[in-house]
């Protein structure tokens, strides 16, 4: 752990007085705390809309609408936002990071595994704390972290080498830590966890490796594990036979972004991604269960109360790991709770998440490996789109019709918002051993076109009927995710470097700045002391914009 000294601990004493530099001081292996705030409780997470000038959940509230009651800064006036600070994050590498503001605190976590204190109104750094990572820790697709969760004055990090971790959120220290799974099997962390009741619940990355994936909870303050799921069936359990063999023991189904949690039904929803090897069906016969699918969990013990799979025996690597977005809309004019899902596979899903049930589905992105969705929901296959020795064409490509970057909902306009991607690529299989620690992937493939061939879009769905209401060309590709707001807006990045907002209802542009980076995270939105902040990471910098003073 590392903290910072000096002249932090001067600014403090000039910001908040002697007595408070004075119990800095003497708090154990800490420099500067945090100002007092009060401990979030879960009564405040559960109820986290109350208070919009918080974020208080990766994806805002526990339903990751992405939408925020915040309208100070709306359609008339975002023309004005100029940028207010920006933070330097101290190691190069792309932020994925969603930060979290507690009354007026922001704590913003960096690659590969460490998480900063700041003041969310000047972006002046409180403490900070930084998880060591083994030179030999084994990752698929970069040194990630997303974000962290907090439960009354406590944060919890994932890290990259399978590890979670309790800070304290007032000075840095860290409270305990806890080893998930062996790093050197395979097994990584980067996403942010999520709070239901007195459990801290998490997920699992590790899928191009033969990982088995799970869901933990684990004790808020104890780090005890209270329950474990696993995302494969185990011998003897309900869905063990969709897998050939032992193939289940291989399978992978990690679980590695951040679910939602309805507290009327006591449900956790969480996505699971692709079966191992990724490209090479022939190994692992059968649907797969539980990969590419969302499950829905007990919140007290983890139990599957239900199940719906998105793509049987998937040899595309179409995770369906996105963040289930939870709403209450009209279906076919019946209230009903539903889940909204952009899936990585092309299609769209509207589901009834008490039960399961398929209520609306249809493609929102070009693909060619389905003729459509069944009556229940189930893809019709195209036959002939499995990958090859020689190679085959399918549509979406491997990074899919959408992938980890956040979608968003806004109560305003009942739409559902998603970055979309209109792409191809050549799918590859090959003949390849399980090697504990080694890339288990059976595959690969390549791009016939440039990338800037392709179309992308933020795409606006209609959840009442699955169609597509308008969209917004972004080239190239963005991996950006949104955030809505009451102000009538959408918020959302570029991967030329561009952060710009939309009019919700019509997806006109009305504001835009250059970052000068790649938008490789999501957007969020806070206000201190009744001024609306609006707050985005490009390249390795964590930017912040509010209206003019």
């Amino acid at each position: 752990m590392r903290r910072t000294l000096g002249l932090a601990i001067a600014v403090f004493a000039s910001l908040f007085g002697s007595a408070s530099l004075a119990q800095a001081q003497e708090a154990p292996f800490s420099t500067v705390i945090t100002p007092a705030f009060s401990p979030i409780t879960w009564e405040r997470l559960v109820n986290a809309d109350a208070e919009p000038h918080n974020w208080l959940n990766y994806s805002g509230t526990q339903s990751s609408q992405r939408y925020s009651l915040l309208d100070s800064v709306n359609k008339t006036n975002v023309a004005e936002l100029e940028m207010k600070w920006a933070y330097q994050i101290p190691v190069i590498d792309r932020a994925e990071t969603v930060p979290l503001v507690v009354d007026g605190i922001m704590f913003i976590t960096e690659a590969p595994s460490n998480v900063v204190a700041v003041d969310a109104r000047t972006g002046r750094e409180y403490w900070r704390y930084d998880h060591q990572i083994p030179e030999d820790t084994r990752i698929c697709c970069g040194r990630n972290n997303r974000g962290v969760a907090i439960l009354d004055e406590t944060l919890y990090m994932s890290t990259l080498d399978a590890h979670l971790v309790a800070i304290d959120a007032r000075t840095g220290n860290l409270l305990w830590d806890v080893t998930v799974a062996d790093y050197k099997a395979g097994y990584s962390k980067t996403a942010a966890p999520l709070i239901v009741k007195d459990k801290v619940i998490t997920g699992i990355a590790g899928g191009e490796y033969g990982i088995r994936g799970f869901i933990d909870a684990y004790d808020a303050k104890t780090g005890d594990l209270a329950w474990r799921t696993y995302a494969i069936p185990g011998e003897g359990e309900p869905g063990n036979d969709t897998w050939a063999d032992d193939s289940w023991k291989t399978g992978g189904a990690a679980t590695w972004l951040t679910g939602s949690y309805d507290a009327d039904l006591n449900l956790i929803y969480w996505g699971t991604g692709n079966p191992g090897p990724d490209w090479n069906g022939d190994v692992r016969l059968g649907d797969n269960l539980y990969s590419d699918s969302v499950l829905a969990l007990d919140g007290d013990t983890g139990a599957i109360d239900w199940h719906f799979q998105f793509t049987p025996h998937d040899v595309h690597d179409y995770d369906s790991i996105q963040i289930p977005i939870l709403a209450d809309i009209d279906i076919d004019g019946r209230a009903r709770k539903t889940m909204l899902w952009a899936n990585r596979n092309g299609f769209y899903y509207t589901l009834d998440r008490s039960n399961g049930e398929f209520l609306k589905g249809k493609a929102y992105a070009s693909q060619t490996w389905a003729e459509g969705l069944d009556s229940n929901g189930r893809p019709i296959r195209v036959p002939g789109m499995a990958p090859t020795y020689e190679g085959t064409l399918v549509s979406p490509p491997i990074v899919g019709a959408t992938n980890w970057y956040s979608p968003a909902f806004s109560r305003q306009t009942g739409l559902f918002y998603v970055t979309a991607f209109d792409g191809e690529q050549e799918f590859f299989k090959r003949d390849q051993d399980y090697e504990e620690g080694e890339s288990f992937t059976g595959g690969g493939g390549r791009y016939i076109q440039p990338m800037d061939a392709f179309h992308s879009a933020i795409r606006a769905i209609d959840p009442q009927s699955a169609e597509i209401v308008w969209e917004f060309p972004i080239m190239p590709r963005s991996s950006a995710g949104i955030s809505t707001t009451a102000g009538g807006l959408l918020f959302s990045g570029s991967a030329d470097g561009y952060f710009y907002a939309l009019d919700a209802a019509s997806g006109d542009e009305l504001w835009h700045t250059s970052l000068g980076a790649r938008v490789h995270a999501a957007p969020m939105t806070y206000a201190v002391d009744g001024e609306q902040f609006v707050t985005i990471a490009a390249g390795n910098v964590v930017f912040t914009f509010g209206l003019p003073d």
